[in-house]
């Protein structure tokens, strides 16, 4: 079966999504042990989730990026996830003011490739970040220590060690509405 050129895939549960992020050192250990994000965190600004393990992998540089050395993941309420796509808008008609942005990047395999279908990441702005942060987040994971040893496995060649400790991730059963204002197909 061919994967679809626009689909949502994430780890989920009936009621909750995984997104994932990189941060320095003092957001990631201090959103970890409040169990949601405060201080140095910057409610002031978009964050950037993503629920594509390895779309992450891809932007953090597997956590050696200067800034994103520590990759969280974050189980977030999947009516907040759906909430935050129903008022999205895609990045190539012009953020502007829009609370929510949606872009689709290449997937990556996990030897850094670009596949041929998209993961989407979701920019959550100022006016709606506080609801991620304060409403929508169930739990904060440090996932930095897994990624060290993915790492160390990408560097040594041991591709199926990669794989065997990804997360698991499906199609997401996205809402019609969300789909069309999303520019994905219609569900099979």
């Amino acid at each position: 079966m061919t994967t679809p050129y626009l689909e949502i895939r994430a780890d989920y549960d009936p009621r909750t999504i995984v997104v994932y992020q990189a941060y320095r050192l003092a957001i990631a250990e201090a959103a970890v042990a409040a169990q949601r994000f405060v201080a140095p965190f910057s409610l002031g600004r978009m964050t950037w989730i993503k629920p594509s393990f390895l779309w992450m992998m891809e932007r953090s540089g597997w956590a050696t990026k200067p800034g994103q050395e520590h990759v969280l993941a974050v189980r977030i309420t999947r009516a907040g996830w759906e909430e935050a796509l129903a008022s999205a808008r895609l990045s190539e008609q012009g953020a502007g003011d829009a609370p929510v942005v949606v872009q689709w990047d290449p997937e990556r395999s996990v030897r850094g490739a670009k596949l041929d279908y998209r993961s989407i990441q979701v920019g959550l702005g100022r006016g709606i970040v506080h609801r991620y942060v304060n409403e929508w987040t169930v739990d904060i994971r440090d996932l930095t220590p897994l990624v060290g040893r993915l790492r160390r496995f990408r560097e040594d060649g041991e591709w199926s060690r990669i794989t065997a400790l990804l997360p698991l991730e499906r199609p997401y059963p996205a809402p019609p509405l969300i789909r069309r204002r999303l520019g994905m197909p219609e569900a099979p």
